[in-house]
């Protein structure tokens, strides 16, 4: 399954998301410029367990060394093909969990993120003389960031079937738990081999760490009300009201009918339904409607044909506008 996009779009500039990719396909370069240095290169900026479990080998780095090579693994790639998947998945999920933790903030999750997946290899293959090398870890904690945070996005897949492509969309949640399973199913029995091959328990610990970590944090919620007031809320799944009852209004003389909608933060991100009853003379008629994930507050929703209804004219619509509001 190969990823192509999401369906959340982002409010803000991914300014650290973009920085990350930049900073990866720099060193990236770097290192293929090395030539023969090339491996040494990578041993000693890579994450090497045995450098810190046997002695003889950990006495031929410095302590700045040792430290150093907990951040730096995490930006060496072995491959062309390595980096260009690890900056892609970062490049679709990344926007939008900087959009809801802010940049400054989500580039502690990422890092933390990231040496949270090296120890995680680490204390399962102690005395590998493997390094450890790239941002799989560090971009699996922000996919189970976005596991958590919009599970009900729909991913743009590509899926080669005898060399036949079929593009589908695939809900997020469907899309990251087959992604996990099988991270978990190839780690299975992998634990103390050594030699090349892939991190899967990096991998694991940066998704475990992602959705761990995502519900843990908290940030400042700006109420749209008020933009001056804020106050501290915890990550987590607010839902508001399933069932509002929406009384239209005519602002002018035409068909069209206006009314309001009100979702929770959480509901704008990851999408919703609601339930709605719409009074009209003495019915009391119920709709579905569908909030899309990534709508922002003001943003209308089209229901076609139910506006004011004319003696010889065609119905007209009703617009929902959404207004974000968190649950007291």
């Amino acid at each position: 399954m190969i990823p192509l996009r999401d369906t959340v779009q982002s409010r803000h500039y991914p300014v650290v998301t973009i920085g990350l990719i930049c900073i990866n396909v720099f060193v990236f370069i770097l290192q293929m410029s090395m030539g023969p240095g090339f491996q040494d290169f990578v041993y000693t900026y890579g994450l090497v367990p045995a450098r810190y479990t046997v002695e003889a080998v950990a006495r031929h780095f410095t302590f700045g060394q040792q430290m150093f090579a907990f951040v730096s693994f995490m930006f060496l790639h072995g491959g062309f093909i390595h980096i260009l998947g690890n900056m892609w998945i970062l490049y679709i999920f990344g926007d939008n969990v900087e959009d809801f933790l802010g940049s400054f903030y989500f580039l502690l999750f990422y890092m933390a993120g990231g040496l949270f997946s090296g120890l995680a290899h680490m204390m399962l293959n102690l005395e590998s003389s493997t390094p450890v090398i790239g941002a799989s870890g560090a971009v699996a904690a922000v996919m189970g960031a976005y596991f958590i945070l919009y599970p009900n996005s729909r991913i743009l897949t590509l899926i080669p079937i005898l060399f036949i492509p079929f593009f589908i969309e695939i809900p997020a949640y469907i899309f990251l738990g087959i992604w996990f399973m099988i991270q978990v199913f190839n780690a299975a029995g992998t634990v103390g081999m050594d030699g090349p091959g892939i991190a899967w328990w990096a991998h694991i610990g940066g998704f475990v760490f992602g959705v761990a970590g995502i519900k843990l944090a908290g940030r400042y919620y700006t109420d749209p009300k008020d933009p001056g007031k804020k106050r501290w809320d915890g990550i987590e799944r607010k839902k508001g009201q399933h069932f509002q009852v929406i009384r239209p209004s005519q602002e002018d003389s035409g068909a069209d009918l206006k009314a309001v909608i009100r979702v929770t933060p959480y509901e704008a991100a990851a999408g919703t339904t609601k339930t709605v009853n719409i009074p009209a003379g003495f019915q009391k008629r119920v709709y579905r409607v569908k909030v899309p994930p990534g709508v922002q507050d003001g943003n209308l929703l089209r229901l076609r044909g139910l506006g004011r209804k004319g003696m010889h004219e065609e119905p007209g619509d009703l617009y929902l506008e959404v207004r974000i509001e968190q649950p007291r």
